[in-house]
């Protein structure tokens, strides 16, 4: 019970850090600027349900991907780890432009254009961090004796990350006007640190994961 509660905490935290929310708030409202309340509401569902879609899906049969391209899930850790790296790199020092995430203030969305898909769900929600950490936990769920408990904790965890996503770019206006830029800011910095120690960890492990499955392979 402990080492499911332990799994639903880190990919809640993992993947609430990665997406950042806050970090999101000033593209949103760019996107959908003139737009009135309901259609924030509108397009902030949307783009969190298309995000939980990719999740799931990797999630369920991202194992079987990786297989079809002969990847080993060692690798994936070691190399979603690195992004992580980068990403709470760049959060934690954040460029001349703002972030790791380019403003879309002023650029002009055409009408029919589904911004909740791209570029809201994919990749700001569900970039190659958050890919990472989905397959990354599922690697961790199947070598779990309760794999049912341990989907269920997963699952859990996408869905109120997802949750958490859609009341901040709701309520974006609100948030924005309360915390202001500074307070965002701040927020994404030390979001930053976290991840870079996140993906740091992600990175041993896999280290470990590869040494173990070559000392086998050499065994054999």
């Amino acid at each position: 019970m402990r080492q499911i509660v332990t799994l639903f905490i880190g990919t809640f935290t993992t993947l609430l850090a990665i997406i950042n929310p806050l970090e999101a708030i000033p593209i949103f409202l760019g996107l959908l600027q003139g737009q009135d309340e309901q259609a924030h509401r509108q397009v902030a569902g949307r783009s969190c349900l298309y995000a939980a879609l990719l999740a799931f899906f990797f999630l369920l049969f991202g194992t079987f991907v990786l297989r079809i391209f002969g990847v080993p899930l060692s690798m994936v850790r070691i190399v979603g780890g690195i992004i992580l790296m980068r990403i709470g790199f760049n959060l934690f020092l954040p460029s001349s432009s703002g972030g790791v995430i380019p403003s879309a203030a002023g650029s002009a969305v055409r009408q029919g254009d589904d911004i909740a898909f791209v570029p809201l769900a994919m990749p700001i929600m569900f970039g190659p961090g958050a890919l990472a950490t989905v397959l990354g936990m599922s690697s961790t769920m199947k070598k779990s004796e309760a794999i049912i408990a341990s989907l269920v904790a997963i699952s859990l965890a996408i869905v109120l990350t997802m949750l958490v996503t859609y009341l901040a770019l709701a309520y974006a206006r609100k948030i924005l006007s309360r915390i202001g830029p500074l307070g965002i800011d701040a927020v994404t910095r030390i979001v930053g640190f976290f991840v870079s120690a996140i993906g740091m960890g992600l990175i041993f492990h896999g280290i470990v994961e590869a040494f173990q499955e070559y000392a086998v392979t050499l065994g054999q």
